[in-house]
C-alpha cells in the first residue's frame, strides 16, 4: 500500500493562493520610514552634541588660567588623559592607638594560682598506641608522660603533658597542638 505523494493532487478544500501578496498599508510604510528617519538624524545630533562638548570644556578653563599667570616661553603640553596628583592624607587613628591604655577589672581569685595544671591528649588500652600518641606530640617539640591507671574497666594508658604553671600555659601548648592536628586535649589541676 504505497502512495505516490509526487504525483498527488491537491485537495479541493486547500486552494493555493495566486497572485497578489498581502501588501502593507501604504501609512504604516510611509510611518516606519519616517521613525527610521527621525531615529538615524537623532543618533547624528547626539554624537555631533558629545564630540564638541569635551574640546569646550578644555578651552573654556585655559583662557581663564592664562589670564592670571604670565605668558611662558614655552607652552607645557598635557597629557589630557593624565590624573590629577594623589592627594595626601592625615590619619590620626595611629596616634590614638599608640597611646591608648586600657583598664581591665580583674577579680582576685583569677590572680591566685590555684595550681599547676596537667593536659590530657589520649587515654588508650593499648600501650603501643599510648607510647605513638607520644612521638606525634614529640614531633612538635613537646615532652609527653604515659601513665598506666587501673580502673573499674581494666588498665588504660594516658598520655599527659605538664605541669604547667597556668592555665594560660597549658592552652597556649593546646592551641599548638591543635593547629599540627592533635585535637581532644583537656586541661587539668595537677593530680599525681
Amino acid at each position: 500500500m504505497s502512495r505516490d505523494y509526487a504525483n498527488k493532487k491537491p485537495s479541493p478544500k486547500k486552494r493555493p493562493t495566486r497572485g497578489k501578496k498581502a501588501q502593507p498599508k501604504p501609512a504604516n510604510r510611509y510611518l516606519s520610514t519616517f521613525v527610521i528617519i527621525l531615529l538615524v538624524a537623532g543618533f547624528g545630533y547626539f554624537l555631533w552634541f558629545i564630540s564638541g562638548s569635551s574640546d569646550d570644556a578644555v578651552e573654556q578653563s585655559t583662557p581663564a588660567v592664562e589670564t592670571l599667570e604670565k605668558p611662558k616661553a614655552q607652552p607645557v603640553n598635557k597629557d589630557p588623559n593624565a590624573l590629577p596628583p594623589k592627594p595626601t592624607e592625615e590619619w590620626t587613628y595611629l596616634d590614638e592607638l599608640e597611646n591608648k591604655s586600657i583598664d581591665i577589672d580583674v577579680p582576685e581569685d583569677a590572680l591566685k594560682s590555684r595550681g599547676p595544671y596537667q593536659m590530657q591528649c589520649a587515654s588508650f588500652r593499648k600501650e603501643d598506641q599510648a607510647n605513638e600518641m607520644k612521638a606525634m606530640i614529640a614531633f612538635q617539640g613537646l615532652e609527653a608522660q604515659v601513665r598506666a591507671t587501673k580502673g573499674s574497666s581494666g588498665t588504660w594508658h594516658k598520655v599527659i603533658l605538664g605541669p604547667f604553671e597556668s592555665k594560660r600555659d597549658a592552652e597556649r601548648t593546646r592551641h599548638k597542638l591543635q593547629r599540627n592536628g592533635i585535637n581532644g586535649c583537656q586541661i587539668w589541676l595537677w593530680q599525681d
